[in-house]
């Protein structure tokens, strides 16, 4: 019956059949980034587990037998592994690629398990922390039916890559794309047409036969394939056909195709594509970029059908989806300078306070590169996010830094010069939280050590400030308490709720908001304010308090070399003890300055810390 679908598609032809499908989304806009001329060899680096990590989960979902799928009559249970980007967040929204896997394999062959992770997945952690490629959910599916052994048998793999896409269309994707963050607003296969444009699909071997099938039968839910080593067919008609069939032209689908010249399936594949190239019809336009065409091929001279030509072809494809101009160039990326952010023009005088004052503490000509004393765990990804920020946030008109201090006050201090407040502004009218990051007061570490903070709590509606102070543990909490005060003189124009606000730290910075929690904003020469409703503190050893000390959470590390958890420990439960609501966790392994904790046992202590001070 297979043999009669290129004279049924071609009757189609003369019918309207899919002409309505046939629109992709108006306003999108094609990827002008060429493709390199030359496949990029992977990093020996990137073989090696990373520091940021994505997380494999385990995706169970039901569905039926492929060849009485119609019918219904055999229903199955199957499993697919779902890779979520580090920082995989319920309030983003990301691309996502079905990657399936080759002859005698299955859904973990290509990016293994929670606790067998691949070398790919490796390779796709590090490109995403590097920001060579985007951050997406990618799936490993299997068309393997009723058995396990289904891929090992070549003539019936190949009768079920032809059945898989109903599986695909109808369960698969309104599993993956019901659970998590995509573009598709509904899993209807209306509502996962509309979102095309940001799904691609994939395959090595008889994951490219599989990937050929899909293009067949599901191109109006796919804009992005990638099929390797693997054909479909050497005539350029029966592909002309699909794409007549459903209306498409070829600005509506990109196809990024590879092989190697010593691959026993490479003569069948280079000829499929080369028709394809060659057809009158003009679908198949070769290019380096989808703005001029809707076909690359890559050949890779040597390589054959094995695992390392599967992940280089897989990593340069997964380079290029949606890493172009379909977003807004952001303003920073990981190879940014960082002497070009202090120098941009859109921060005036104050982008010399974005990072440390004396140079002396950091390190690093790049964004990607930078290195602060004392922290080892600073996230790069997380340092271009925080500063494109700022960046947008100026640039749109919005004040992001107030001085502290006075022309008058700064002249007669110079030292006053290098202090102020960044602005991390969230609900109008919510309470505001001020951060202080820590550098042993001999610096201030803020892009790993209070932006980060000051940004997450912005994006749960608090107004967070993250303060930029002199050195000095006295000079510092004179600058604590000014902020404070600072921010109490003028709540209306920052439209900021002062009932209950709550003080953060950490390293030093933890124990500025201690102090000042101790003896309020007036023992610094602050005003006469109230203490803070809840001190946020982490990794120190500080164990000052007195009965009038705010509500406290703490949180440590037990490898911690420089704060001991067992001095805030016994800090917490004296004050419990006399009555001041207290709260405290020792991170079993981490050391000092784990941050935001994302991808260690820490990671969303910070919403126990907001719950906490919502308790106050």
């Amino acid at each position: 019956m297979k043999r009669l679908m290129i004279t049924m598609l071609i009757f189609a032809l003369c019918m309207t059949a899919y002409s309505a499908m046939a629109q992709g989304a108006d306003d999108f806009v094609p990827n002008t980034r060429n493709i390199p001329a030359a496949l990029e060899e992977i990093p020996e680096a990137y073989f090696q587990p990373a520091q940021q990590a994505g997380e494999m989960v385990r995706l169970d979902y039901t569905t039926w037998e492929s060849f009485t799928y119609e019918e219904k009559t055999h229903q199955l249970n199957k499993t697919a592994w779902v890779y979520l980007p580090y920082g995989y967040s319920d309030e983003n929204t990301y691309n996502v690629f079905y990657f399936m896997h080759g002859g005698w394999s299955n859904e973990t062959t290509q990016l293994g398990t929670d606790e067998h992770p691949s070398y790919l997945k490796h390779v796709i952690d590090h490109a995403i922390a590097d920001g060579k490629m985007q951050p997406m959910i990618i799936v490993c599916p299997t068309y393997n039916n009723t058995s396990p052994e289904d891929s090992g048998d070549y003539g019936l793999a190949i009768q079920l890559t032809d059945q898989y896409h109903n599986e695909l269309l109808y369960d698969l994707m309104p599993a993956v794309e019901g659970k998590y963050s995509t573009y598709a607003e509904d899993t209807t296969p209306e509502g996962l047409e509309a979102s095309r444009d940001h799904r691609g699909f994939g395959g090595f071997s008889m994951g490219s036969v599989t990937t050929w099938r899909t293009f067949e039968h599901c191109l109006p839910y796919f804009r992005y394939f990638m099929p390797s080593s693997g054909n479909l067919t050497t005539d350029a008609r029966y592909m002309d056909a699909i794409v007549d069939y459903y209306g498409y032209d070829w600005r509506d689908y990109f196809i990024f195709a590879c092989s190697g010249t010593s691959d026993f399936a490479y003569y069948a594949f280079n000829m499929q594509i080369l028709n394809m190239a060659a057809s009158a019809s003009g679908h198949f336009r070769m290019a380096d970029n989808e703005a001029e065409g809707s076909l690359a091929y890559r050949v890779k001279e040597g390589y054959s059908h094995d695992g390392r030509a599967m992940m280089e072809y897989a990593y340069n494809g997964l380079c290029w989806f949606w890493n172009g101009d379909n977003e807004p160039d952001a303003a920073y990326t990981v190879d940014s300078v960082i002497s070009d952010v202090i120098n941009d023009p859109v921060f005036g005088d104050y982008g010399r306070l974005v990072f440390p004052v004396d140079e002396w503490y950091y390190s690093g000509e790049t964004l990607k590169s930078l290195r602060l004393t004392w922290y080892s765990n600073i996230d790069p990804n997380k340092t271009v996010e925080i500063v494109n920020y700022m960046h947008d946030r100026a640039a749109s008109g919005d004040v992001i830094f107030y001085d502290i201090y006075t022309a008058e006050e700064k002249a007669a201090d110079p030292e006053k010069d290098d202090t102020g407040m960044f602005f991390f502004k969230g609900e109008p009218g919510a309470k505001f939280a001020v951060c202080n990051a820590g550098g042993g007061f001999a610096y201030v570490g803020a892009m790993h050590d209070s932006f980060p903070h000051a940004l997450e709590l912005s994006r749960k509606g608090y107004n967070a400030f993250a303060l930029i102070y002199r050195p000095g543990a006295q000079t510092a909490c004179e600058d604590l308490a000014r902020a404070i005060s600072f921010i109490f003189a003028h709540a209306d124009e920052l439209e900021v709720d002062t009932e209950c606000y709550s003080l953060w730290g950490g390293s030093a910075g933890a124990r500025m908001a201690a102090y000042l929690g101790t003896y309020g904003p007036t023992a610094f020469g602050g005003d006469d304010l109230p203490r803070p409703g809840a001190v946020i503190m982490q990794y120190t050893g500080h164990s000052e308090y007195s009965e009038l000390d705010p509500p406290t959470y703490a949180c440590v590390g037990t490898n911690d070399g420089i704060a001991s958890w067992r001095t805030m420990q016994r800090r917490l439960e004296a004050m419990a003890s006399i009555g001041i609501p207290t709260e405290f966790h020792a991170y079993e392994g981490l050391s000092h300055g784990f941050g935001l904790g994302t991808g260690t046992v820490a990671e969303g202590w910070i919403d126990d810390a907001i719950a906490f001070w919502e308790k106050q």
